[in-house]
């Protein structure tokens, strides 16, 4: 019995130690390979709410951001595109999609060191969060199917039941993020200088200039130079493999665009 209730008083003490730390983490390249709205958006089509024209602009996004990395004019152009096709669709629907398409693709596409880097701070009793320009609605999931503490994913407006197409805020991008991780971190009583975050993109260089532990992650070119000058980590779990599988994702990716693009003019040549 003294056993067990030293077990716990260090279990508590462990816990209460990092109460004030967190650790916040990108999803899009960080966590898992590629960008999670393509397939959400896959799934949207197959569905029927997507057209293939909708789809094929996502897949060539998804191309590009496998080629050069997370580009902030591309984000601007999935976030205006993504709200022009979002409007109408019922909330319900976008409800279920997002563990569909976790366990369908998402699942098989998560980098098992970022993976396993979160469950390490979750042991010791630390929060850890998704943040990233990804839809709540696809985030949530994620971090709910992985045992994380939650997420805070770019927010779209809801009424009557319906997506108006309008955001709510701003794309959760660059100083956006940041701003978003410094108001959760004050409403959970959390000491930044004690926080982690960890991103691939030069453009959350604001986010992980703000904690006290800042990890690059499968980096894109800026933010590796960034992280060799100031000597911040980087993890880079695509080493090894990264030409075969850089290869793989656009000759994936590139296929996909081709097969959709053969069948909108299919569908051309059958209506006229």
């Amino acid at each position: 019995m003294a056993s067990t209730r030293n077990e716990s008083a260090s279990s508590v003490s462990v816990a209460d130690l990092h109460r004030h730390e967190a650790a916040f983490f990108d999803v899009d390249n960080t966590l898992i390979r590629g960008a999670s709205i393509f397939h959400a958006a896959r799934k949207m089509y197959q569905r029927k709410v997507f057209t293939a024209r909708d789809i094929l602009g996502f897949a060539w996004q998804q191309l590009k951001f496998s080629v050069r990395g997370e580009n902030l004019s591309d984000v601007h152009s999935i976030r205006d595109r993504g709200m022009q096709v979002a409007a109408g669709i019922r909330a319900e629907d976008v409800a279920t999609l997002g563990d569909e398409v976790f366990d369908e693709t998402i699942s098989g596409k998560i980098w098992p060191g970022t993976r396993a880097l979160a469950e390490q701070h979750l042991r010791v009793g630390r929060r850890v969060w998704l943040i990233t320009a990804t839809p709540y609605e696809l985030a949530q999931p994620i971090a709910s199917r992985l045992g994380l503490t939650g997420a805070l994913g770019t927010r779209v407006e809801v009424v009557d039941g319906v997506y108006t197409g309008r955001l709510v805020g701003d794309i959760l991008h660059g100083e956006a993020k940041a701003d978003a991780a410094r108001a959760l971190a004050e409403a959970e009583g959390l000491d930044l200088a004690e926080c982690w975050a960890y991103s691939d993109s030069h453009n959350d260089i604001p986010l992980l200039s703000m904690v006290g532990h800042p990890v690059a992650i499968n980096p894109d070119a800026g933010l590796r130079r960034h992280a060799k000058a100031t000597n911040w980590p980087v993890y880079d779990f695509r080493s090894g493999r990264r030409a075969a599988t850089f290869g793989l994702k656009a000759a994936t990716v590139g296929g996909a665009v081709y097969g959709l693009w053969r069948g909108l003019n299919h569908a051309r040549g059958t209506r006229r």
